[in-house]
C-alpha cells in the first residue's frame, strides 16, 4: 500500500521498480544534492574532476588551481579579466555546468513509467495519475475520464495554495495563541504568589484568634482554680480552729473526769455537759465533706472547630466558566462478566464528549429485584464486586459525577452469577500449620494438632455441594468436615467453637459436632480413597454429610442461617483434595 495515495498494488516481475515513481519527490531530492554538491572544475583531464576554486566572469568557466594555472593566466588578454568565488553549485544562476540549459535548469523531462519514449501529456482522473497518449491507446486508461495535463496541474497547484492558506492561518492563529499562553504562565505566576500570601494572611489570622481564644480559656481555668483553692483553705482554717477548740475541752474534761470530790464535780457538771454536747453539734452533717472537688467541671468542645478546619476549602470563584454534567457512560458490554458469586463490569465515555469527569459511581440491586446500592465510587472504569449470592440475577448500572453535579444512569446491564460454586482452600485465611498444593486444591499438615482451612467461597443463598476426596489417611485421626464463619478459631477441631458446624469422623464411626457438643453418633468410617460430601441447603436451612455417597443420618444441624465457608479441620496424618462445581446429589 501506497504511504501517500493509500492504494494498493500488485508486484509483478519487475518487482519494486514496477512501482510507478515519485516525480516530485525525485526533482525534490535532485535539487536538494545539486545544493550540497561542490563546483567541479570543468577543464579537468581527471574523473571526477577537481573541486572548482574560481570562476572567469567573462570566459564563464569555472577552474581549479591547476587549470587555471595551465588555461587561464593572469597575463596578456586574461590579465583584465574578473576571476570570483565559485557558485554553490553548477546549476545556479550564472554558474557554469549544465545550469544554464533551458528554464527547467538542465532538469530532465520525466517520460512514461510504461513506454520510456513518450512524454507525459494527460491525466487520467480515475487513476489520479499522469499518462502518455500511447497508455490511452493502447494501455488500460483507454475508457478512463482524462484531462489535460498543464490544466490539472494548475487545477492542483491551485487547490495546494489554496490548502496552504488555510494552514498559513492557523499557523499564525497558532502563534497568537502561543504568545497567549506564554502570557497567561506569567499571569498565573504572579496570581499563584499572591494567592499564596493571602492564604498565608488568612491561616495567620486564624491562628491569631485561636491564640487569643486560648489565652481567654486558661484566665477561666486559672479564676477557677483559685476558687477552688481559697475555699479549700478557708475549710481547713475553720476546719481547724474548730478542732483546736474540741481538742482544749476534751483536756479539760478528762482532768475533771479524774477529780474525786463529788460535790465539786456536781457543782460544774451540768455547765460542762451542756457545753460538751453544743461542741459536738457544731460538727453538724457535712461539715467534714469538701465544700469542693478536685475535678475541673470545664469540658472544651473543639470538635466542631476541628470539623471546620478540615472542611476549610476555596470556595469556587465566580469567574470560573459554568461546566455541565457528564453525560452517559456506555457500558462496555463485551468486557462485562461474571465467575462464581462476583460480577465484572467495564464502562467509558462516549467519544467527542467534552464534559470533564471526576469519578463514577457504579450501583447493584440484591439480586432479588430490590432496591440499587452504591457498590464502588472512584476514577476507574474497570470493577469486580465479589461475595454475591450464587444462582442469581443482578441489575447493575453506572452514572458520572463532576463538580456541577451527577450525570444521567446508563442503561441497566443484567448479569447472572454461576448457579454452582467453583472455589478452592483460602491460603490467606489458613492456619499457618496448613499446607496447600495442587493449586490450593489439596490440603495436609505440618502439626499433629488439629488446624482449620476454609475456602475461598461465601455461601448465604441456594443450594450448594462439594466432595473431598481422603488421599491419606494414617493412625486414626479425626479430620472434620463442614462449614464455618469467616471469624472461626483455626487452632482447634473445626465445630468445637460457636461459628463452625462439622461433622468429625474416624476409621469406623462419625459424630456431628458444634460449640463442642457431640450429637448423632453413626457408624460408618473413612479411609484412604474414600469421599466425603458437604450439602449446604440455605433455601431450608440445613447442613447434610455424605462419605461414599450414602447420606450420613438425617440432616446434620436446622436453622442454620447467614454467611458461611467451606471448612476443614485435620492434622498431619490427613491429606485430602477439594472438589467443587458439583452437581447437588
Amino acid at each position: 500500500t501506497c504511504p501517500q495515495c493509500h492504494r494498493s498494488a500488485s508486484l509483478d516481475q519487475r518487482g519494486l521498480r514496477g512501482f510507478q515513481r515519485n516525480r516530485l519527490l525525485e526533482a525534490i531530492v535532485q535539487r536538494y544534492q545539486q545544493g550540497r554538491a561542490a563546483a567541479r572544475c570543468q577543464l579537468c583531464d581527471r574523473s571526477p574532476p577537481e573541486p572548482a576554486t574560481v570562476r572567469c566572469e567573462q570566459c564563464e568557466v569555472l577552474y581549479c588551481g591547476a587549470c587555471q594555472l595551465r588555461c587561464h593566466p593572469a597575463r596578456g588578454p586574461f590579465a583584465k579579466h574578473r576571476l570570483t568565488p565559485p557558485p554553490a553549485h553548477p546549476g545556479a544562476p550564472g554558474g557554469g555546468g549544465d545550469g544554464g540549459k533551458g528554464a527547467g535548469g538542465g532538469r530532465k523531462v520525466p517520460t512514461c513509467a510504461e513506454h520510456d519514449l513518450e512524454n507525459y501529456s494527460m491525466y487520467c482522473v480515475s487513476c489520479r495519475s499522469p499518462v502518455c497518449y500511447q497508455c490511452l491507446e493502447e494501455g488500460k486508461h483507454g475508457k478512463h475520464e482524462v484531462k489535460a495535463l498543464g490544466a490539472m496541474w494548475k487545477q492542483h497547484k491551485a487547490q495546494l495554495s489554496q490548502a496552504l492558506n488555510g494552514v498559513s492561518d492557523k499557523a499564525k492563529e497558532a502563534k497568537e495563541f502561543l504568545v497567549q499562553l506564554k502570557n497567561l504562565l506569567q499571569q498565573i505566576q504572579e496570581n499563584g504568589l499572591d494567592y499564596e500570601a493571602c492564604l498565608v494572611a488568612q491561616c495567620d489570622a486564624l491562628v491569631d484568634a485561636l491564640t487569643r481564644q486560648k489565652a481567654k480559656l486558661l484566665t477561666k481555668v486559672t479564676k477557677e482554680r483559685e476558687h477552688k483553692l481559697k475555699v479549700v483553705w478557708d475549710q481547713i482554717n475553720h476546719c481547724t480552729l474548730k478542732l483546736r477548740q474540741s481538742t482544749g475541752l476534751m483536756e479539760y474534761c478528762l482532768e475533771v473526769i479524774k477529780e474525786n470530790d463529788p460535790a465539786g464535780f456536781l457543782q460544774i457538771s451540768d455547765a460542762l455537759i451542756k457545753r460538751v454536747q453544743g461542741s459536738q453539734e457544731q460538727w453538724v452533717k457535712g461539715a467534714l465533706e469538701p465544700k469542693v472537688s478536685a475535678e475541673f467541671d470545664l469540658t472544651l468542645d473543639s470538635e466542631p472547630l476541628l470539623q471546620s478546619i478540615h472542611q476549610l476549602d476555596f470556595i469556587q470563584m465566580k469567574c470560573r466558566v459554568p461546566v455541565a454534567v457528564p453525560p452517559v457512560p456506555l457500558l462496555q458490554l463485551e468486557k462485562c462478566c461474571t465467575r462464581n458469586n462476583s460480577v465484572t463490569l467495564a464502562w467509558r465515555m462516549p467519544p467527542l464528549s467534552h464534559n470533564p469527569v471526576e469519578g463514577y459511581i457504579l450501583e447493584l440491586d440484591d439480586g432479588d429485584g430490590g432496591q440499587f446500592r452504591e457498590v464502588y465510587v472512584g476514577k476507574e472504569t474497570l470493577c469486580t464486586i465479589d461475595g454475591l449470592h450464587f444462582n442469581s440475577t443482578y441489575n447493575a448500572r453506572v452514572k458520572a459525577f463532576n463538580s456541577s453535579g451527577v450525570g444521567p444512569y446508563s442503561k441497566t446491564v443484567i448479569l447472572q452469577t454461576s448457579d454452582v460454586a467453583w472455589f478452592t482452600f483460602d491460603p490467606s485465611s489458613a492456619h499457618r500449620d496448613i499446607v496447600l498444593s495442587n493449586d490450593n486444591q489439596t490440603a495436609t499438615c505440618n502439626s499433629y494438632d488439629d488446624r482449620v482451612v476454609l475456602g475461598t467461597a461465601a455461601f448465604s443463598k441456594g443450594v450448594h455441594y462439594w466432595e473431598l476426596h481422603v488421599d491419606r489417611y494414617d493412625n486414626h485421626p479425626d479430620p472434620a468436615f463442614g462449614i464455618a464463619r469467616i471469624n472461626v478459631v483455626k487452632d482447634m477441631m473445626l465445630g468445637k467453637d460457636d461459628k463452625a458446624w462439622a461433622m468429625y469422623v474416624d476409621n469406623n464411626r462419625s459424630w456431628f459436632m458444634h460449640c463442642n457438643s457431640h450429637t448423632n453418633r453413626t457408624e460408618g468410617g473413612v479411609s484412604k480413597g474414600a469421599t466425603v460430601g458437604v450439602l449446604l441447603d440455605l433455601n431450608k436451612h440445613n447442613l447434610t454429610f455424605y462419605i461414599n455417597g450414602q447420606q450420613q443420618g438425617p440432616p446434620a444441624f436446622e436453622n442454620v442461617e447467614g454467611v458461611f465457608m467451606p471448612a476443614l479441620s485435620l492434622n498431619r496424618n490427613v491429606q485430602v483434595t477439594l472438589h467443587t462445581g458439583l452437581e447437588v446429589p
